[in-house]
Order: structure tokens, then C-alpha cells, then sequence
């Protein structure tokens, strides 16, 4: 079975702040780029599209990680979690709503192998 964990980390901006976020994430990416079992860690903006007309928040990150246990440490880190208390959860932050999810590239029936 594949270990890999996917996260998508939507972000919708206050108005006029998007900037300001999109800078904010950016600024994460080089430490955790760094963290044992970071695989792929970019902050993407949406851009509009005919061929992909569906709804987003502006700014998302696109995360791999080896395991769940290294983006459960991620999520850990005291920049992590005090950029969410900053730009998140203080009534002052950037962020009017976020959206995390994690997903997996098993499907929910694979038959994996048994490992002694």
C-alpha cells in the first residue's frame, strides 16, 4: 500500500489582502521544503480556464508527503501552526476561510500486500 498522503490547502483572502497571504504562504515553503518526508510543498494561485470551470479559492497549496506521520509532524511545527493562529484564526489574519484536506492514491478496496 502506498503511504503517500496528498494535501490540498485552499485558501480564500479577506478582500484586498490577497497579496498579502499569497507572500505569507510563499514564505513557508523553504523550511518545510526541508522537513524529512516532504515530497512537494508549492502555494498556486487559480487561474481561470474554459477547460476547468470549476470553483476554487484563489490560493491553494499543493502538498505531497512520504506518510501521514510527516505531514501530521508538519502540521506540528510551531511556523505551521502560528501562521494559522496569525492569518487564520485571528480575527486581524488575512485568511477569510481555508479549506485543508488530505487524500490518498489507494483506492478505498485495494487489496495491498500483507508485510511480515
Amino acid at each position: 500500500m502506498s503511504k503517500k498522503v496528498y494535501c490540498i490547502a485552499q485558501f480564500q483572502p479577506k478582500a484586498g489582502r490577497e497579496q498579502e497571504l499569497f507572500e505569507a504562504l510563499q514564505a513557508l515553503e523553504p523550511n518545510t521544503l526541508r522537513e524529512d518526508g516532504c515530497i512537494q510543498y508549492i502555494v498556486t494561485r487559480h487561474i481561470p480556464s474554459d477547460f476547468a470551470p470549476g470553483e476554487s479559492y484563489p490560493i491553494a497549496f499543493n502538498e505531497i508527503w512520504a506518510d501521514m506521520a510527516a505531514f501530521e509532524a508538519h502540521c506540528q511545527r510551531e511556523e505551521i501552526q502560528g501562521f494559522f493562529a496569525r492569518h487564520c484564526e485571528a480575527e486581524t489574519g488575512a485568511a477569510e476561510k481555508w479549506n485543508v484536506c488530505i487524500y490518498s492514491d489507494e483506492p478505498s478496496n485495494y487489496d495491498a500486500p500483507k508485510l511480515a
